[in-house]
């Protein structure tokens, strides 16, 4: 006997919420037949996939190794589903995309319009998160496709160009940096920066692009959004990067924020349109880059 999709689906709801009870209202069904359901999975495994303890729920070796495979084996079902009942029809009904916080709202609101008008059919949902996020998403079949920045390394994941971003610096009004052209090579150094919090793509774009070490110690001041970055610079904290696509938004016009150019080869960010290898949604994933292209 195979294990059924309705029970790889408890297995995953239990892995998720960590409780039979909690699970069973996420599948709509009632805690006894969730609990049969996994019981059922467990026969025809030959072994146990969860611990049973008085109010905790953790799973074995086995049940965490069958979640992982479950979740694909769900999300290519899911895929499988969507591409039956939008056969012949790109991009319409559901799309989960993806995006990352230093690109949706400077990329989305100008072209989404756009993509309503030529896909009128088309639900799109957005998720904003950072990019390890996403693609765990994309790989547990909750994203169909993600706005992310290259390089970023991972197996399993396909995409499509949209463009270019080039990094910038934002200085203060008065800093040593805040002159006119391209800052000389060698100018920016890590005691001068403020950054965005960990986690950002963008971050760890610009500090490999220049070779600095990030800050280290409790008082190096980490902003979570770009608009809070600015402010930063605009109240002479320190130095920073901001991507072209913010710049040419108008997130650096504002009092005491001079944004400059970086000297010989300009840091620049490849944005991309990513998705699951192997996902039936990937030619929708391809147009969408196409309707997202940079200008």
């Amino acid at each position: 006997m195979l294990p059924t999709l309705r029970q790889l689906q408890y297995l995953k709801l239990l892995a998720e919420h960590a409780s039979f009870s909690r699970a069973a209202e996420a599948a709509h069904v009632s805690q006894p037949a969730l609990s049969a359901g996994v019981q059922e999975l467990e026969k025809i495994l030959g072994a146990p996939v969860v611990e049973r303890t008085r109010g905790n729920v953790q799973l074995t070796a086995v049940g965490a190794e069958a979640v992982k495979r479950a979740e694909d084996v769900l999300a290519r079902t899911e895929d499988l589903v969507e591409a039956a009942r939008n056969a012949g029809k790109p991009l319409s009904g559901r799309f989960r995309l993806g995006v990352i916080p230093t690109v949706a709202p400077f990329l989305l609101p100008a072209r989404l319009p756009g993509i309503k008008l030529a896909y009128p059919a088309l639900r799109l949902f957005i998720r904003e998160d950072l990019t390890p996020r996403l693609i765990a998403g994309l790989k547990a079949g909750q994203l169909d496709a993600a706005v992310i920045a290259l390089p970023y390394g991972s197996h399993g994941i396909d995409h499509a160009r949209i463009g270019d971003d080039e990094i910038l610096a934002a200085a203060p009004v008065g800093h040593a940096l805040a002159g006119t052209g391209p800052i000389p090579a060698g100018s920016l150094k890590a005691e001068d920066l403020i950054l965005l919090e960990d986690g950002h793509c963008l971050r760890d774009h610009a500090l490999a692009a220049f070779g600095i070490d990030p800050p280290r110690g409790d008082d190096v001041f980490a902003a979570t959004s770009l608009h809070t970055l600015v402010q930063m610079v605009s109240a002479g904290l320190g130095v920073s990067f901001l991507p072209e696509m913010a710049v040419r938004a108008g997130l650096a016009d504002m009092p005491g924020v001079v944004v400059r150019s970086i000297a010989a080869k300009a840091p620049r960010r490849e944005i991309v349109v990513a998705w699951r290898t192997g996902s039936s949604r990937a030619a929708e994933a391809k147009l969408l880059a196409e309707a997202l292209t940079l200008e």
